[in-house]
């Protein structure tokens, strides 16, 4: 390993000069560039941050790369995560490579044991469904060279990270638009987490709609959430409650949608008939709801069969001429709603 040489903005560095900057032995700095344990936090920072001040990168000194493309989830419930492995899987097969799937951390980024993991693992790049990473979790990342996309971001990542995502104001606006051209005048929302980029861009594109048609906002019609369909049952129960109910419902999700059939159910209520359901993302399931389910769709195979092509790019050196890509959102108009009948 002492032989191990790159080369670099500061010339020609080997495992011994970070060694010798960070006072530790050429066998401490192989144990965190290869991701194993027996190093304390603060020895593993420092060499950490000696590899990226020399601009070291693994893969250039020939380490393994292994033919392999890692999805990362921060949770594996949501019906939305089969239709990224398939898109993912798609073009991993059409490249010869293989697919790990991992769940781990929350929204924001992965937790920080994941790290080490992935470069014990080595793989020729990284898929994340998550806001961002963190800004040690990138730096490690680009110092072995494993280039890494985040898919359908649910925060705003820094400029420098390549994300692909989708059209969420088009989608609110299109969805809240498809119900007052039916006549509809009082429709509720069921949102996301205030905190999600996608939450805040769909309630942007609902009140966009109603004030371009001069339909005052009515801030008890707004039921916060999480996009699950429990959420949707108390949200959809506590907008059928109110002493004037909506006539129609916008909800986060495709999931919040069937929350909503079954408040509207458990009210005596009929879809479409006494009250109209728009729900988010068109999964295969909302073709099957009872009765089928307009909705917007998300593209989301599409999405993650880009997300892993421009991991490709980018683990072949190719740099892109946009990190941010946004693909459209559309309306599929099915028998969950109908005119309003005054």
């Amino acid at each position: 390993m002492s032989s191990e040489t790159v080369t670099t903005d500061k010339g020609r560095t080997t495992l011994s000069t970070i060694a010798d900057e960070a006072h530790v032995s050429i066998s401490t700095v192989s144990k965190v560039l290869n991701g194993k344990g027996g190093v304390s936090e603060s020895v593993r920072a420092r060499i950490e941050e000696l590899l990226h001040d020399y601009g070291y990168n693994q893969r250039t000194a020939k380490q393994t790369i292994r033919p392999l493309i890692e999805l990362v989830f921060y949770e594996m419930e949501s019906p939305g995560v089969y239709e990224v492995i398939k898109g993912a899987e798609h073009v991993a097969r059409a490249n010869g490579l293989g697919l790990i799937v991992t769940q781990s951390g929350n929204r924001l980024h992965p937790a920080d044991d994941w790290i080490d993991d992935v470069v014990r693992r080595k793989p020729l790049g990284v898929v994340l469904n998550c806001s961002d990473l963190s800004a040690s979790q990138k730096r490690q990342l680009r110092t072995r060279n494993i280039p890494f996309v985040i898919l359908d971001p649910s925060g705003s990542p820094a400029p420098d990270v390549p994300s692909i995502g989708s059209a969420n104001w088009t989608g609110g606006l299109l969805a809240t638009r498809h119900l007052i051209e039916l006549g509809h005048r009082d429709i509720g929302i069921i949102t996301g987490p205030a905190d999600m980029l996608c939450s805040q861009a769909r309630l942007s594109g609902y009140r966009s709609a109603l004030d371009a048609a001069g339909i005052p906002f009515r801030p008890e019609l707004l039921v916060p959430g999480e996009f699950l369909q429990s959420d949707g049952i108390s949200g959809g129960t506590r907008l059928l409650s109110l002493p004037n109910p909506p006539t129609a419902i916008f909800a986060g999700s495709d999931l919040q949608a069937l929350g909503v059939y079954e408040a509207a159910r458990a009210k005596g209520l009929s879809i479409p008939n006494d009250l109209s359901v728009v729900g988010y993302d068109d999964l295969p399931l909302a073709q099957w709801a009872g009765p089928p389910m307009t909705t917007i769709r998300q593209p989301i195979v599409e999405m993650a069969e880009q997300a892993t092509n421009l991991v490709l790019r980018l683990s072949s050196g190719d740099a892109p001429e946009k990190v941010r890509v946004e693909l459209a959102t559309d309306l599929v108009v099915r028998a969950s709603t109908k005119p309003l009948v005054h």
